[in-house]
């Protein structure tokens, strides 16, 4: 009848205006922007070895109305066989955003509001849920930040992080899964999962050196004394996530040997126990020797700086760390006054102590005319990204020396480089420049793949580690708080920052940003790299790379490529083992 058809009529209009999830699939190295509109895909897809964490994302939009109080959650993922990969491999965070005011000038990204800071949906140190603030008669309680129950609008996107961590002996093969987002007011949904374990697996440490720095400035952002117990459980958890992704950690402060009055350092039995558990369990790749902690070393404390490195050389040698050490001797000598410290301080170390690594932040060529030559005068050169000349890398490395990548700033090609002339500089107004020539570069409004593509430089040049300068550097007195102003300066988003405190999402250690996620995967590519080389396939490594990275100014920014790329480092892995 009519009055049935107008009955019908408006059902499917009432179900049509209902409010609902729809969800997309994204890889890792996607930047998400709150406004934004991405375009993924309807089921997940990730492949990776054994002893190995991959990413993927799940975008939550809104249709006909605004979601409120969202959660989700990730079924067992299993194989035909049965095998399972544990529920205590996967954890999921929730995206939050941070401002990007002004974006860098030579930054494509606008202005706006970016995920970055991952809040997981359950507290890691408590197993409560992070449920973020809560309004009642006495106003505003709990953590300003939440990792599950969350609204989305319409017109605005909410990115759901998931990482799987696959355990050291998996079942190789094909998992899948479930992953499933539902909202007070609408109807669950689910998106498929895959994930392909490939049947090798990656050592349980980094290959690649690295120095990150350390944690003293988190006590003052927690209100702790950098002596206190409190700050020693704060710091040990940045220390387990900086090791989670792969970077090499510091050996804390708390660690460091008595000095006797003649500059000796000694290691008696329980600090022997406690540095050589911190370790291992942490599969520490290098370690710092301090600097010696006298004023006048070249002068009157000459000899007590000479035992002061002896010792602690003498030390790591007994137990067998030898080979891991360095001293990190000084850093950007830019001006020649400069370059005659770092020459009287490097002859100094190398006559008390030759067998001990001297690591100096500067490229293998001069930045002053007249500063004259370091050659000899260090053992581990670190250059900016943007500072690689391959000629004077392989000059040093002829003649011994060892070369480490870094990235501080917004940093490119510098006209006192030895080949400036040849490349297609990066001049103002910097957006307005076609087929330019840049670096990597590590902040918040660039590429994910700034971050990921960084130990491919290293290996495209064979260099041997990775440095940056701070991974919690949130200001100074007072500490800025990231989360509203993750900026240096003015205009350098996410500098010297890899973490977020968790104090403000209630949780009593690190939050890890997005770019952190990133450079790990490229610290496991590197993983790759190696692998295949001791297999035999070391020219297949440099074909993959080198198209990857032609030169540290002109590299392939397309995630798919990369994720291409890794597909067939598998195979051939897999190729050559059989």
């Amino acid at each position: 009848t009519f009055a049935q058809e107008i009955k019908d009529t408006s059902q499917e209009i009432e179900q049509q205006n209902t409010t609902s999830i729809h969800l997309e699939a994204l890889h890792g190295s996607v930047h998400v922007n709150l406004t934004g509109s991405v375009t993924g895909s309807e089921a997940v897809s990730i492949s990776c070895a054994k002893n190995e964490a991959e990413s993927f994302q799940v975008i939550v939009k809104a249709q006909h109305g605004k979601l409120h109080k969202v959660d989700a959650s990730l079924s067992q993922l299993t194989n035909k066989a049965g095998n399972t990969i544990p529920a205590v491999c996967v954890e999921l965070f929730c995206g939050n955003f941070v401002p990007v005011r002004i974006p860098d000038p030579r930054s494509n990204m606008k202005p706006g509001m970016w995920s970055d800071a991952l809040v997981p949906l359950k507290n890691p140190y408590t197993n409560e849920p992070v449920q973020g603030p809560k309004w009642g008669k006495a106003g505003f309680t709990g953590e300003r930040f939440r990792g599950r129950y969350f609204d989305v609008w319409e017109n605005q996107q909410q990115p759901l992080w998931v990482d799987v961590s696959v355990p050291k002996d998996a079942a190789p093969g094909i998992y899948t899964g479930v992953f499933t987002v539902w909202a007070d007011n609408a109807d669950s949904v689910n998106i498929p999962v895959k994930i392909e374990v490939w049947d090798f697996a990656l050592p349980d440490g980094p290959t690649l050196e690295s120095h990150f720095g350390g944690f003293g400035g988190v006590a003052g952002f927690f209100g702790l004394e950098t002596d206190s117990e409190e700050f020693f459980r704060i710091e040990d958890r940045f220390i387990e996530m900086m090791v989670a992704h792969r970077i090499n950690p510091p050996l804390p402060h708390r660690f460091d040997p008595p000095v006797a009055e003649d500059g000796s350092v000694s290691f008696d039995e329980d600090l022997d126990r406690r540095i050589s558990a911190f370790v291992t369990q942490h599969h520490m790749t290098n370690i710092e020797v301090p600097r010696a902690p006298f004023p006048d070393m070249l002068g009157d404390d000459r000899e007590k700086a000479a035992t002061f490195y002896n010792s602690w050389y003498d030390y790591l040698e007994r137990k067998g760390w030898e080979d891991r050490a360095y001293l990190y001797m000084y850093d950007e000598p830019n001006k020649p006054q400069n370059y005659e410290q770092v020459r009287r301080i490097g002859k100094f170390v190398y006559e008390v102590e030759p067998r001990l690594r001297r690591l100096v932040v500067e490229q293998p060529y001069p930045s002053h005319p007249n500063g004259g030559t370091l050659d000899g005068s260090l053992d581990i050169w670190v250059s900016l990204f943007g500072y690689i000349d391959e000629a004077s890398i392989e000059r040093v490395q002829k003649a011994g020396d060892e070369v480490w990548l870094y990235t501080a700033l917004v940093q490119s090609i510098p006209k006192f480089h030895p080949n400036y002339e040849s490349f297609k500089a990066d001049k103002f107004p910097y957006l307005d420049v076609v087929d330019i020539e840049r670096p990597p570069f590590w902040e918040i409004d660039f590429s994910l793949l700034s971050y990921r593509i960084a130990p491919w430089l290293n290996y495209r040049y064979g260099t041997t580690g990775l440095l940056y300068w701070s991974t919690c550097y949130w200001g100074s007195s007072p500490p800025r708080n990231p989360w509203d102003n993750p900026t240096y300066g003015d205009h350098w988003n996410g500098e010297g920052m890899l973490f977020y405190p968790g104090t403000d999402a209630g949780i009593d250690g690190p939050i890890a940003s997005v770019r952190l996620k990133n450079l790990r995967d490229g610290m496991e590519d590197y993983e790759y790299f190696i692998l295949l080389e001791n297999l035999g396939g070391r020219e297949i490594v440099e074909e993959i790379v080198r198209k990857a990275v032609p030169t540290w100014g002109s590299w392939d920014q397309d995630s798919d490529n990369m994720l291409k790329r890794r597909r067939i480092l598998a195979r051939e892995i897999l190729k050559l083992r059989d």
